[in-house]
């Protein structure tokens, strides 16, 4: 996604992929979410890390998420990201708004 519109669009859905990431897979470390939420899109999104830390991070302060340190699959530290009972509450929200929000988008472009 190199156009800056497309990076604001996703930047507003965010939180959401991140929420939906760690309640599919659990316990993920920064660039797995990135290498889940590209794998999981086919390839259509690319998560920065300029854009992820920063949204964990504020994920963290807002209770959504708990972060803890362990050792990576390459045997280096890293911080470990897990859903927390707020961040399922929180996904659950943004997925309705999410499907919500689509099915308006989706009627209004096949309005005759």
């Amino acid at each position: 996604m190199s156009s800056p519109r497309r990076n604001d669009i996703l930047q507003g859905t965010l939180a959401l992929l991140v929420l939906k990431s760690l309640a599919s897979r659990g316990k993920l470390h920064g660039y797995a979410i990135t290498a889940y939420i590209q794998h999981a899109s086919d390839e259509l999104l690319r998560v920065e890390e300029g854009s992820l830390y920063p949204a964990l991070h504020r994920m963290e302060q807002d209770g959504l998420v708990k972060a803890e340190w362990g050792t990576s699959e390459k045997n280096r530290p890293a911080r470990f990201y897990t859903l927390t009972a707020a961040g399922k509450r929180q996904l659950a929200q943004e997925q309705e708004q999410w499907d919500r929000l689509t099915e308006g988008v989706r009627r209004v472009l096949h309005y005759a």
